[in-house]
């Protein structure tokens, strides 16, 4: 296992895994989820990914069996902790469909800076397909990886007080959209009218970790 990769106890009954990278943890958090759902890792109560770790909790009376958690996330040949190929990662991940107005107040400063011009931003941002590597800031904020090179920009440098709900943008290396109105330093591409937090819904957050995620542009 990579010199990048940690295991360390985390209380009576976790195990917390650091990992180098967030596609390193979004790769490592499938694999572990299949494990769980197999039977390969039993009596694990959550599975909690962040930018570069994995926390694995274990119900009462139970432990992590670090031995296999390592193997699972073993080095593949390109030295890339938890990217391997594996023959059983379990079911497909859900794909989720988020339908994009491009209308966004730095679309085009994106596009400058990119040396793009806006349509070729939109084909860009909305061919790539996207993983939900973890979940955070504010309910129902997924994180996502997977955004192309010349969308990779640095945040604005003055973050706007309110950012509304559905709006969507990229900041740094992430893209994602906004589930509620908020302070944001991202760069806006444009606006979703999907509802991406619902406390009252069967499945109150739109994304979950290790979902796949589209923007499909609005007509």
């Amino acid at each position: 296992m990579s010199r990048a990769v940690r295991l360390l106890r985390y209380g009576a009954s976790g195990l917390l895994i650091e990992l180098p990278s967030s596609a390193s943890v979004a790769a490592a958090y499938r694999r572990l989820r299949a494990a769980r759902a197999d039977g390969r890792l039993p009596g694990i109560v959550e599975l909690v990914p962040a930018a570069r770790t994995v926390l694995i909790e274990a119900g009462a009376g139970a432990g992590v069996p670090a031995d296999l958690v390592r193997a699972l996330i073993r080095e593949d040949p390109a030295g890339e902790p938890g990217e391997g190929a594996d023959p059983d990662l379990g079911e497909r991940p859900a794909e989720v469909v988020i339908p994009v107005h491009y209308d966004g107040a730095d679309l085009e400063l994106v596009a400058r800076t990119a040396e793009l011009s806006v349509p070729e931003v939109i084909e860009l941002h909305s061919s790539a397909e996207y993983t939900v590597a973890f979940c955070g800031f504010s309910p129902g904020f997924g994180y996502l990886i997977g955004l192309p090179e010349p969308l990779r920009q640095a945040r604005l440098a003055d973050s706007r007080p309110s950012v509304p709900a559905g709006s969507v943008g990229l900041g740094g290396e992430v893209p994602g959209a906004y589930p509620r109105s908020s302070p944001g330093g991202w760069r806006l591409l444009g606006h979703t009218d999907e509802v991406m937090f619902d406390p009252a819904a069967d499945r109150p957050a739109r994304l979950a970790p290790g979902d796949l995620v589209r923007f499909e542009p609005v007509s």
